[in-house]
């Protein structure tokens, strides 16, 4: 059986109509601008870029979110002309079975599940930790932590994992509607940050916007913490300058991910040749100008050095060293409110990644049942709220945070240069949209992010690779054998052999 082969385009969009297998599609245009916005707007925006700032870029974070943004952008054209050819879940790893073959396919759908289970588990965790800071900020004794059976157990993560997987249960458009009211106080909260922000302004923070490159401080920058791109080329560790710029572009990329996730809920979409590209764009244009504003006031309030200096840098350390201290109650309830809806819209798109995987067979094939009244994928749901919650509330999951942006920039690359080699394959296949100038943005898309890649710490590279090798076990161990199209294949050759 070949390694390479390819499921039909044919096949995917029939298998999503299979009784007991099938999605109900209840999204529109404005669900999905929502959902893009839901995930994308969270711990990043507060703080994210001003550990960029103060690590990493200085005053010229606003350029490295510019720069994530674009990769981000050319990225999610390859995604909307995908997502509006074959309009069922799985996203990157549903295109990738269509044009690079099975392997490449399995590999990316398990980098998916790193990227979205450590995403889930990592916000969840903050979740719990910013809600133990507003109920601080409100003089509210409440204990973050509970005993349970002798282990110490953060409750908050269990709580937040529990409503949400509740919801998404009940059904995709429900959670959507809960999740939109979130979606809605944050985005308020975060104009309102710009805003007062703005009247703390001092131009001369803004200088120099590209601080001059120095070594990083001692005990900093050893081979582990060193970007692969520094280990390789010999270069000593350093901050700032036109690298850190690039670096900080690399962590505020975070910032973006959760358009990818948007692309798992094609499935659910009504009428997705149309709404899938318009409600990708348009949540990520949102998103950019918030970041951007963000960023802006963020460095223009303070100099970089005062976020450099902070042990957790954020929107509030500004705020707090111009005298309006009392702007980081209202940024507690604007990241926790943030936070909520990025929790929500990962549990779905870790869902939908396994329930396509597991219906192609690559995965126990029980995991892809949905409910015969709400079309829900209730059982794999359950099994990635229990797995998200365990990890959140009992591990030191948040070491694992780069992770989310590995897997991330490998999926970008390989649905990049999906594109081109389906355009190659099946050019007689109706597109809604096309990603313009191509094969050149495609393969700049593709090449950006693994700039981006480069530039992230060797440890999280040797992890990545030790999270390959354990799904290479895993696909020659039970996947191959049980691929759907594999039996398929075997099938029609013992067909022919009589």
């Amino acid at each position: 059986m070949s390694l390479w082969r390819t499921k039909s385009i044919e096949d995917s969009l029939a298998d999503s109509h299979l009784e007991h297998r099938s999605l109900k599609r209840s999204l529109g245009t404005f669900d999905l601008m929502i959902m893009g916005v839901a995930v994308a707007v969270g711990a990043g925006i507060f703080s994210v870029g001003a550990k960029a700032a103060g690590s990493y870029a200085g005053p010229s974070v606003t350029l490295a979110f510019v720069l994530a943004a674009v990769t981000c952008a050319l990225a999610i054209m390859c995604y909307a002309e995908f997502a509006s050819t074959i309009p069922v879940a799985g996203s990157a790893y549903t295109y990738t079975y269509a044009t690079l073959g099975e392997l490449l396919a399995w590999i990316i759908g398990w980098d998916l599940i790193l990227e979205m289970l450590t995403a889930g588990a990592v916000i969840a965790k903050y979740w719990g930790i910013y809600l133990s800071n507003v109920f601080e900020l409100w003089n509210w004794d409440v204990p973050a932590t509970i005993n349970v059976l002798g282990l110490t157990v953060s409750w908050g993560p269990f709580l937040i994992v529990a409503i949400f997987t509740t919801l998404l249960v009940l059904g995709t458009k429900l959670s959507n509607r809960v999740g939109a009211v979130f979606t809605i106080i944050k985005v308020a909260i975060v104009l309102f940050v710009i805003v007062v922000g703005a009247f703390f302004i001092n131009p001369a923070n803004y200088t120099p916007f590209i601080p001059p490159s120095q070594p990083s401080a001692p005990g900093e920058g050893d081979v582990w913490t060193q970007s692969l791109f520094s280990f390789m080329t010999g270069a000593a560790p350093a901050q700032y300058g036109v690298f850190g710029l690039l670096a900080g572009a690399s962590l505020v990329f975070f910032a973006f991910i959760g358009f990818d996730v948007v692309a798992t809920s094609a499935e659910e979409v009504k009428n997705p040749q149309r709404t899938l590209p318009r409600g990708i764009f348009g949540g990520l244009a949102i998103v950019s100008v918030l970041y951007i504003g963000v960023s802006l006031v963020l460095t223009g309030m303070v100099p970089y050095t005062v976020l450099a200096d902070a042990a957790e840098p954020s929107l509030a350390t500004a705020f707090i060293a111009v005298g309006a201290g009392w702007a980081a109650q209202v940024i507690s309830i604007g990241i926790l409110a943030g936070l909520t809806t990025v929790i929500m819209v990962l549990l779905l798109g870790l869902a939908r990644v396994l329930f396509a995987m597991s219906r192609d067979g690559l995965l126990p094939r029980w995991m892809s049942r949905t409910s015969d009244t709400r079309h829900t994928p209730a059982h794999v749901q359950i099994l990635v709220g229990v797995v998200v919650a365990l990890l959140a509330g009992l591990t030191n999951v948040d070491v694992l945070e780069e992770m989310i942006n590995i897997g991330t920039l490998s999926a970008f690359v390989l649905v990049s240069i999906g594109v081109v080699v389906l355009r190659k394959k099946r050019p007689d296949l109706p597109r809604a949209f096309s990603v313009p100038w191509s094969p050149v943005l495609p393969i700049l898309s593709a090449a950006l992010c693994v700039w981006l890649m480069l530039n992230l710490t060797t440890l999280t590279w040797v992890r990545f690779l030790v999270w390959l090798a354990i799904g290479m076990i895993v696909y020659f161990g039970y996947s191959r054998r049980h691929s759907v199209l594999g039996q398929k294949e075997k099938a029609l050759a013992a067909e022919q052999g009589k």
